[in-house]
Order: structure tokens, then C-alpha cells, then sequence
């Protein structure tokens, strides 16, 4: 791992920083390159204007780790509140969900029930997708997902290629018949648990979307999503899934608002399934610095962003 990277990931966890750079002008205005705004207003008005470019939308309202349950049923509130939205505009936008935000550090059993009602407000040929934290949450994440994969179809589960654990993860889950999104990941995570490596981590990366195209090949992965900005790498799963013969919409990019636009407009032009996720909401600052700690090349916009001013 990069120094750079690890600096950056320190930062994200730091209160002080949390508390204080968000209110610097030149921190905000790297930010909105990122997301559209904080409201779910700005958020469906970007949905909207993705949507005549043949790009769909994933929503994430920004938060973690809460630990009182009035909050997290306002979380979950909210998020039954922009489902109906979704419904009522007509957009085939999707949400993805903290299990932290919906008080998985205060019950298990609470958490479930605040996801268990959010899915089943859901579209039914939408997927609410289950974002993954860090590795000290994996396996109750994995076990929740099982449960609500129980009874909803509609339920998706995000995994990081950086795990070792990760190829055994992915085995487990096909004879479900799971939606999965694979990202490389944005968590410090020791050397004992998480390749070190880039190199080894878009290795492995790739090692595992092809596991995930074959069973999507084989109607054993419902959705194979791929979260990923890298260009080089795209084209790598574009060749093996033609390769393999799957049809164009069978392959899957999500990525950020804001970045790589060229490439999502690309991969919806071609026929390629092409999905933006939309983060909005005030409690942005960790979730923007584990993206420049993802690529540490966005810090320099931010630092251009002072100097132009």
C-alpha cells in the first residue's frame, strides 16, 4: 500500500479532521465533483440527467456506524421515503445501504428489520444493494445478506477484491444465486487479512469477476456488478465476457458520480449496462477521503482547487 494511500485512509478515520476540514471552501469544491449535492433533491435531479444518456443510478445517503436507534430508524425512514420517489418518478434507480447505518453496531436483529423493510418497499426487479465496511464486519454482513437473500431476490451484497477471503466468499454465495458488486476496496486493513499490493489487488480483482461472469453465464449469479474506475481493467472484463459470449448488457460498471464520465457514456453506448452511484447527504467527509485514498491522483484536483481560486 501506498504511503499516500495509508495517509489519506488515517485521515478518513480522524474526528478532528472530520470535524473541521469539511467547512474549508477548497474541500467543498473537490467534493461537488463528486456529488451532486446533499439533499435527495439533488440526487434524483442527477438520476434524471443520467438517465436521457442511457446511464442508471444507484443512490447512497452518506453515514455509518450509528449507534442510536431513533437515528437509524430515520435512516431507515428515509430510505423507504426515496424508494417511493424512485417509484413515483419512473426512474429504474437502485439504493445501496450501511448495515452500520441501520444500527448493525447496537442488534443484529434491529439491523435486519430495517433492512427487511427497506427491501420489501423495493421494486421488485430493482436491487437493493448491501454495501460492505470493514473487515471486522464481513461475516455479520455475509450472514444478514444470507437471511434476506432468504426471502427477497431483490438483495445485492458488495465484496472486496482486496480480502484474501474474498475468492471463498464468492463460492459460498453462487449456489444462492446472489447479486454481487465486486470493488477493490477502501478500508486500512492489515497485510494479515488484504493484499498489500495494487498489483495483487486488481489481479485478484479480476480473478474474481471472472468467477462471477462465468456464473452469470450460467444463471447462477443474478447480477455481476463491477465497481471499478479502471479503464485498463474494463477492458479486460469486456474481452473475457465476449469471449465467453455473453450478451453486452451482462456486463455491469458502476461508478462514482463525477468520474471517468467518458468511459460510463462509453460502455452505455455500446450496450453495456452502465450505472452511476449517486452519494449525497451531509456526512460526506470519510466517505470522500477513502475515494482520494482509492486514487490518491484526485488529491492534486483538490490542491489545483486551491491554486485556481
Amino acid at each position: 500500500m501506498s504511503l499516500m494511500r495509508s495517509l489519506l485512509l488515517a485521515a478518513s478515520q480522524n474526528v478532528w479532521l472530520r470535524d473541521h476540514a469539511s467547512h474549508y471552501w477548497f474541500v467543498k469544491s473537490t467534493v461537488s465533483r463528486f456529488m451532486p449535492g446533499e439533499t435527495l433533491e439533488d440526487a434524483l435531479t442527477a438520476a434524471q440527467n443520467l438517465r436521457v444518456k442511457n446511464i442508471g443510478a444507484v443512490f447512497t445517503h452518506l453515514g455509518e456506524n450509528i449507534k442510536d436507534r431513533e437515528e437509524a430508524r430515520q435512516v431507515t425512514e428515509h430510505y423507504l421515503e426515496v424508494l417511493d420517489r424512485v417509484r413515483q418518478s419512473g426512474l429504474q434507480a437502485e439504493i445501496s445501504v450501511k448495515l452500520t447505518q441501520l444500527g448493525l453496531d447496537l442488534s443484529v436483529e434491529l439491523c435486519f428489520e430495517n433492512l427487511r423493510a427497506i427491501i420489501g418497499r423495493a421494486q421488485k426487479d430493482s436491487i437493493v444493494w448491501v454495501d460492505m465496511e470493514a473487515s471486522n464486519y464481513v461475516e455479520m454482513t455475509l450472514d444478514l445478506y444470507r437471511r434476506a437473500l432468504g426471502e427477497y431476490p431483490n438483495v445485492g451484497i458488495c465484496l472486496q477484491a482486496y480480502l484474501y477471503r474474498s475468492k471463498e466468499d464468492v463460492t459460498k454465495l453462487l449456489p444462492l444465486r446472489p447479486s454481487i458488486r465486486l470493488v477493490k476496496g477502501a478500508y486500512n486493513e492489515p497485510r494479515e487479512i488484504a493484499f498489500p499490493m495494487k498489483k495483487d489487488v486488481d489481479e485478484n480483482y479480476f480473478e474474481l469477476a471472472k468467477l462471477m461472469l462465468q456464473a452469470k453465464k450460467e444463471n447462477r449469479c443474478a447480477r455481476a456488478a463491477f465497481g471499478t474506475h479502471d479503464v485498463a481493467l474494463i477492458r479486460r472484463l469486456s474481452d473475457f465476457a465476449a469471449e465467453e459470449k455473453l450478451a453486452k448488457p451482462d456486463l455491469e460498471v458502476q461508478m462514482l458520480y463525477g468520474i471517468q464520465r467518458a468511459e460510463q457514456e462509453r460502455l452505455a453506448n455500446e450496450g453495456c449496462t452502465s450505472i452511476v452511484l449517486v452519494a449525497y447527504g451531509s456526512y460526506w467527509y470519510p466517505w470522500f477521503v477513502r475515494r482520494l485514498a482509492e486514487r490518491p491522483a484526485n488529491l492534486w484536483f483538490m490542491v489545483r482547487n486551491v491554486f485556481a481560486a
